[in-house]
């Protein structure tokens, strides 16, 4: 029940926003009652945290399977992190927008957890990019820090405006992502 609340949720932070959101409007969707909430969750608060706590949690599963994967390249593995930031908001486009736009709402105690594990995302993305630095995939002038910066901009970014459904492919993207990084826009 803890992931059905859970998931019900969701669409309801997305369309009406967390503050917008009642206790008695998730529980009408699961056809349950306020108390069968609470057996689950001590409050909406705990609520949020878990959503974005899964969401992030999910990426930096996902973000390891890459890193660790020693029959890529660090440049594959930096092409390969982005693809799955862009497959990941596609498919989970709801907690996509919940993750980014409601995370002001979370309590400092939750936020310090969230801020600790987009952290960790973002060094490892860095790590990638300063192996490949180091390995001479990327020139050695970059630097890492704002390259990261730059790549998870983008990314990120894409669940507000991005259509999977429409013309360009996810893939396409990041195609377009990489030869942005790789080869800039000058003629």
């Amino acid at each position: 029940m803890r992931e059905k609340i859970l998931r019900a949720s969701i669409p309801l932070f997305d369309k009406k926003g967390y503050s917008e959101t009642s206790i008695q409007d998730i529980v009408e969707v699961l056809g349950v009652t306020k108390g069968t909430f609470y057996y689950y969750y001590k409050s909406k608060q705990e609520l949020l945290k878990d959503i974005n706590v899964t969401y992030i949690q999910n990426l930096l599963d996902e973000q390891k399977k890459i890193l660790n994967d020693d029959t890529k390249t660090y440049r594959e593995k930096v092409y390969n992190n982005m693809l799955m930031v862009i497959r990941t908001i596609r498919n989970e486009r709801q907690s996509a927008r919940v993750f980014f736009r409601e995370m002001r709402h979370l309590e400092e105690h939750n936020l310090k957890l969230i801020i600790q594990k987009r952290y960790e995302f973002r060094m490892n993305t860095q790590h990638m990019i300063e192996k490949a630095i180091e390995n001479g995939e990327f020139r050695d002038r970059i630097r890492p820090d704002i390259l990261t910066f730059g790549i998870l901009g983008m990314t990120n970014w894409s669940y507000y405006w991005y259509n999977p459904d429409g013309e360009v492919s996810e893939k396409e993207l990041v195609d377009l992502y990489m030869e942005l990084i790789l080869n800039g826009v000058k003629n």
